[in-house]
């Protein structure tokens, strides 16, 4: 079979929402308003391989401060796929982000092809699926929810540095101030504690971040985020397996084991918060 060669080019901001969509049929059930935090995070991030007009390879190089880049969205369409297109834009997201400290949250089958990039394993990332429930919760006197909305953005930058390898400002902001997401605090004498997003999805609804400085902070934000959508809703919470108590979270409130992925570095595994993160923000953009 002849093989053509692929162009590859940046996407334009108006375009990720291909990946996006590709992202969706392969059930990875992307957020509904996940393309202006996408595009927001480095512009020329995201790349596609076109055969003439046509999109056949994508992948995300996001480049997050000055030392750490993330992939994700790669994706080739299903017709396409075992010409070396994949390995093709693979490369050209390795060179954009030579230098750097690389993450990635691969699919288990993929870990093999990982290593021969220079990838090692750090742990395994859970999805857990399951259905929302009211159950009354109450913060306790000590902790003050309030809306995410109504924070000083550094004050939640600043907390949310301990959870990730280096900054994301232009993401963050974007990420927090989407239409269909519902953002809480947690606040204990007037410092931040926890924070959270619970957003909505291609199917139900996602967390993610749930960052928390206790189990007590951890459930408090999953209680009331959970309070905040239709009872009997799908949802989704991406843990850390090496974190017990995000694991025990997710299954005292009847979730169950749907996906995993192998978080993967290039070089040393960042020292973030991994005992205090009970739901990654993305597989997607880390």
């Amino acid at each position: 079979m002849e093989t053509k060669p692929l162009q590859i080019r940046e996407m334009r901001p108006d375009e990720i929402g291909l990946a996006i969509d590709w992202a969706a049929k392969e059930g990875w059930n992307p957020g509904l308003d996940d393309l202006t935090p996408f595009a927001a995070a480095d512009p020329g991030a995201f790349l596609v391989g076109l055969l003439g007009e046509n999109p056949v390879a994508t992948i995300s190089a996001v480049r997050y401060g000055n030392s750490f880049g993330f992939v994700g969205c790669y994706l080739v369409a299903p017709e396409f796929r075992g010409r070396g297109y994949g390995l093709e834009i693979w490369q050209a997201a390795m060179h954009r982000l030579a230098g750097r400290n690389i993450g990635l949250d691969g699919v288990v089958a993929q870990q093999d092809n990982y290593r021969r990039s220079g990838f090692r394993l750090a742990h395994r990332n859970i999805r857990f699926a399951g259905k929302s429930v009211r159950i009354g919760i109450k913060a306790s006197q000590e902790l003050s929810p309030e809306s995410i909305q109504s924070q000083i953005f550094s004050d939640i930058e600043r907390y949310d540095s301990d959870f990730f390898a280096d900054t994301r400002s232009a993401f963050l902001r974007a990420w927090i101030e989407q239409a269909r997401g519902s953002g809480l605090v947690v606040k204990q004498r007037g410092v931040i504690v926890g924070y959270g997003l619970l957003r909505a999805c291609r199917c139900g609804y996602k967390f993610g971040p749930l960052f928390a400085d206790s189990p007590l902070v951890a459930e408090t934000l999953f209680g009331l985020l959970t309070e905040s959508i239709p009872a009997g809703s799908d949802i989704y919470l991406d843990v850390p397996a090496i974190n017990p108590e995000a694991v025990s979270l997710a299954e005292r409130h009847g979730m169950r084991p749907v996906f995993e992925t192998a978080r993967m570095y290039t070089q040393a595994e960042p020292d973030i918060a991994i005992a205090r993160t009970y739901g990654i923000t993305t597989f997607e953009l880390g």
